[in-house]
């Protein structure tokens, strides 16, 4: 009896072609822009530090990073866990690509000033102790994004079929209520002390929109409202480790 096929690692379909081919276009330049501003912003405090992005072969904010100087290492599940283009930054020196098993992290305790992890999370069926590995490398932060209920994605399950139909590629993915995860990583010492929601519409009106100045003018009232601090999803989370010894 041939084995039973085992399910792929969420990185190494993050990292491909046809999940690239959802954040191509103008549209989708524009949500990658103003998640790659947030943990910028969500950054600074560990400037001139080590950044390990775990899972991010997709080279979402590991290329923005590298090109801004900071000293990047990508951890993926395997050589395949990263686009040609990370490939191409790490042959050229620009970064570091590691291969290594997401859930038992090959770094020592507080390896690195920062680690980030997007697109990975809500896909792991063991976040927790996907959750508890960030903890015990980052040295001062951890910032991840995550899908909310506590948002317009409330509607996700009736609305799944079509956004599968839009999109291609989506898969099914947990919700996070905010204090799920704020309690996950307080149980190893890491507090919350940034939480910024990136879009009050769902992503897949603005792929549809396909137009920048229409999704803008489109979130606008909801962002000047407080309705997207609110309600907005994904959310970019920034946790600090309370004490350092």
């Amino acid at each position: 009896m041939n084995p039973a096929p085992q399910p792929q690692p969420a990185d190494v379909h993050t990292a491909s072609p046809e999940y690239a081919a959802r954040f191509s276009g103008a549209a989708g330049r524009w949500m990658l822009s103003l998640q790659e501003r947030i943990v910028l912003r969500q950054l600074a405090p560990c400037a001139g530090g080590t950044v390990l992005d775990v899972g991010g072969g997709h080279g979402q904010l590991a290329l923005p990073l590298a090109d801004r100087g900071w000293d990047v290492t990508v951890l993926g599940s395997g050589p395949d866990a990263q686009s040609g283009a990370v490939r191409a930054a790490a042959a050229a020196g620009r970064l570091r690509y590691a291969t290594g098993d997401l859930l038992a992290i090959p770094y020592p305790d507080r390896a690195f000033d920062a680690v980030l992890c997007f697109r990975l999370l809500t896909h792991c069926d063991e976040w927790p102790r996907l959750a508890a590995e960030l903890c015990r490398v980052a040295r001062r932060a951890v910032i991840v994004d995550y899908p909310t209920g506590q948002s317009l994605n409330c509607i996700t399950p009736a609305l799944f079929g079509a956004k599968k139909r839009i999109e291609g590629n989506t898969r099914t993915y947990t919700l996070f209520p905010h204090r799920t995860l704020a309690g996950a990583f307080a149980a190893h010492g890491f507090r919350r002390t940034a939480l910024d929601k990136q879009f009050f519409l769902p992503m897949v009106l603005h792929r549809l929109l396909k137009s920048p100045p229409l999704s803008r003018l489109a979130e606008f009232p909801f962002r000047v409202l407080g309705l997207t601090a609110l309600l907005g999803s994904p959310a970019i989370a920034r946790f600090e480790r309370s004490a350092t010894p």
